[in-house]
């Protein structure tokens, strides 16, 4: 799973750039009976590379896509762009779906997944975030015969934390899940392209296992057929 750069990061004595990740994210895959493995950000000719040591791939939440990578005007009210996490983790993508290894995008990464097959994004959306640096929630509707509903096929409650959403759907995506508004909350491709499934709200902070086991369980297949 990706992770990010943060400088200015304390503890005990030291203050220093870190490669982080919430702590909600490994917790996730430990309990759903993954091996968590963290990728701290690198040159993106090293992203086959790592993948090819990978059984899944998860892209983490964070911050805004820089518009620029979808051909958008900047928004005032989008966040200051992460062009290293950006050209990173769009690597990884374009790495792990070619090799068809099973990806789950998390929030950003959803948003990275359409974005990285040639989809645009709403740059601001109000009505899906609690407050500032606290998780709101709401119902998804899985839309009946995509792999989401096959994974969790009733309304579910959500937590979320965006401002952000996918506008124009990339290559081959289908939307699989939405909120009450239209907001698209689910995307995926096709079964004869991959496993590659995106959503835009926060598993690693609920108690629901569904998504990552069934990340783990297309992983550990895919795995025993490259073997």
């Amino acid at each position: 799973m990706s992770t990010y750069l943060e400088a200015g990061t304390r503890w005990g004595v030291w203050e220093l750039e870190a490669a982080l990740l919430p702590a909600g994210y490994p917790r996730l895959v430990q309990r759903a009976g993954g091996l968590a493995a963290m990728l701290p950000p690198d040159a993106p000719e090293y992203a086959a590379a790592a993948v090819a040591r990978l059984d899944g791939l998860v892209i983490a939440g964070g911050p805004d896509v820089d518009p620029a990578r979808y051909g958008a005007e900047r928004d005032p009210r989008t966040g200051p762009p992460a062009p290293a996490r950006d050209a990173w983790e769009l690597a990884l993508l374009d790495a792990a779906l070619a090799a068809e290894l099973p990806v789950l995008g998390i929030c950003r990464g959803m948003q990275l997944l359409n974005v990285a097959l040639g989809g645009t994004l709403v740059q601001h959306l109000s009505g899906h975030a609690e407050a500032l640096g606290v998780f709101g929630g709401h119902p998804v509707k899985p839309v009946p015969g995509t792999r989401y509903a096959g994974i969790v096929p009733e309304e579910a409650a959500v937590p979320t934390y965006h401002h952000q959403a996918v506008d124009r759907l990339g290559e081959a995506l289908i939307p699989s899940a939405y909120a009450a508004d239209g907001t698209v909350e689910a995307i995926e491709l096709p079964p004869e392209r991959g496993w590659a499934l995106g959503v835009q709200w926060h598993p690693e902070m609920a108690e629901d296992l569904r998504l990552m086991r069934a990340l783990i369980a297309s992983a550990a297949t895919a795995s025993g057929e490259r073997r």
